[in-house]
């Protein structure tokens, strides 16, 4: 879609900070985040929102969304995580994306360029 930062990241024309990426999806962490590991799975194609989106599609980013929990769990030590899609006016990016958003206690803010390669290691 044109003029969509989401699918420009898909297609490699802004750079992002991936942690992981598939035939289906992009996982990268958000350039704005609410909290150290603040993450976004984006499917590859665009999507809209919710009642756009093919439910295999939206099967395999709950799937992943698994893997990535457990993945900044076992890193970052969040006391909880949350997980939230938004559509319509809240929906800032007209691009179905989900975030993957990890809670702390207390909370040092850390770059996205240092909270990527704390996920890497």
């Amino acid at each position: 879609m044109e003029d969509c930062l989401f699918c420009d990241i898909v297609n490699g024309k802004v750079s992002s900070y991936t942690i992981y990426e598939d035939e289906v999806v992009k996982v990268f962490l958000d350039a704005f985040p609410n909290s150290n590991g603040h993450t976004l799975i984006v499917p590859k194609k665009h999507f809209k929102d919710l009642d756009d989106i093919d439910i295999k599609v939206l099967t395999h980013i709950m799937e992943v969304s698994k893997k990535i929990k457990k993945l900044l769990e076992d890193k970052l030590k969040p006391n909880s995580v949350v997980l939230i899609q938004n559509n319509g006016e809240a929906q800032q990016i007209k691009h179905f994306h989900l975030h993957i958003i990890p809670k702390y206690t207390h909370q040092e803010k850390i770059s996205v360029s240092n909270i990527y390669k704390k996920i890497m290691e």
